[in-house]
């Protein structure tokens, strides 16, 4: 009888970067244990499980992983690009800035996959000039790479250069007419401009189905029905009125449930249209929510109800991909490792509430500087 062959090192990494790539991360930690049970130095395995730890927010098993990578191999690029991540989130940034420098001396400043980790990563930190930077060099060396170009554009926008952002964005576009972040970010900044036709058309050239971004798949209804006098209920509006459906059942128990605990407490009677959809095609009412308006560490302002406003942050901030939940978690513990203070992250009103308190955040009318 044949004996079962073992799977290679490389092999183990392959199958669990299947996983990791599905968002299975429990079955790709499970497969890189495995690997490293039989291959104990193998720098490939260590650096996924570093990902892995990173993915499921288990920082310290993340950062012991990427230790134990860069003790046998110093100079492994993806290690330290995962260790600088992980700074990152701790804010760190110095430290973290450090790593990916000794990435690009290494020769990697041409490597479009790490240069774009890279300087998603500072983007995500709220690091946009240093973020811009990254994205520039990138650029200068792969000009034909339309990625760099959107994300060059993206960040162009965080720094307020927002007739450069656009332009790079419509480069970005010209080279690859199927980026539809890019499509639907321009789509977003010609709505805040009050180009509403424009970011009607952006918007409508991605199929409901790659629209991940419910706040655009929002004001195309909205826009319908502003501009087309297309009703909400109009059966033309099914497929958007569809994906906006699954998008929302993406999102986490808790996610739903402080925006219905939102909607409830300022007397938003429960209907079979979706709550934010009520928010869009009606007028102000006596019920309507109580509007806030605070301002950042950066001094950028946010106004709406305290859901709105940490949606806000949470887009702005790059990770629209996430619950309102999941970020208030991963706001709240940067703040704890940055300044020792607890944040709690019960509902986004006591979240904000608290924050303001300990001067991490500041209302507009407020003269009470954030804490340096």
């Amino acid at each position: 009888m044949m004996q079962e062959r073992f799977l290679s090192s490389e092999e183990y990494d392959e199958e669990a970067y299947k996983l990791y790539d599905e968002g299975d991360y429990e079955g790709a930690l499970e497969m890189l244990k495995e690997g490293l049970s039989l291959y104990p130095n193998a720098v490939e395995l260590y650096v996924g499980m570093g990902y892995a730890r990173l993915a499921r927010e288990e920082y310290a098993w993340a950062r012991e992983s990427f230790q134990q990578a860069l003790m046998l191999d110093p100079d492994h690029e993806d290690a330290l690009v995962g260790m600088g991540e992980l700074l990152l989130w701790f804010g760190k940034s110095e430290s973290a800035l450090g790593l990916f420098r000794k990435v690009e001396a290494l020769g990697y400043d041409t490597d479009v996959d790490l240069m774009l980790t890279m300087g998603r990563a500072l983007y995500g930190a709220g690091l946009y000039m240093e973020a811009r930077d990254a994205f520039a060099r990138l650029l200068a060396a792969r000009p034909d790479s339309a990625e760099a170009v959107a994300a060059l554009g993206y960040a162009l926008q965080r720094t307020g250069n927002e007739l450069e952002a656009t332009r790079h964005i419509r480069r970005a576009l010209r080279l690859a007419p199927e980026l539809h972040e890019a499509r639907i970010f321009l789509g977003h900044i010609l709505y805040d401009r009050g180009d509403r036709e424009g970011a009607m058309r952006e918007f409508e050239q991605v199929p409901p189905s790659e629209h991940w971004d419910p706040r655009a798949v929002w004001r195309v209804i909205e826009l319908n029905a502003s501009l087309r006098g297309i009703p909400v209920g109009d059966a033309r509006m099914e497929p958007w009125q569809t994906r906006l459906r699954e998008l929302e059942n993406l999102s986490d128990p808790l996610d739903r449930l402080l925006a219905e605990v939102e909607a409830q407490a300022s007397g938003i009677a429960e209907s079979a249209t979706d709550h934010q959809q009520l928010e869009l095609f009606e007028g102000p009412s006596p019920g309507d929510r109580e509007a806030h308006q605070v301002r950042n560490r950066d001094g950028r302002p946010f106004r709406g109800t305290w859901h709105e406003i940490v949606r806000q942050m949470r887009d702005d901030a790059g990770f629209s991909h996430e619950t309102v939940s999941h970020y208030m978690r991963r706001l709240s513990e940067r703040w704890r490792e940055q300044f020792g203070l607890e944040i709690p992250i019960v509902d986004p009103e006591s979240f904000l509430t608290a924050a303001i308190r300990a001067g991490l955040m500041q209302r507009v009318d407020d003269d009470t500087a954030p804490p340096e």
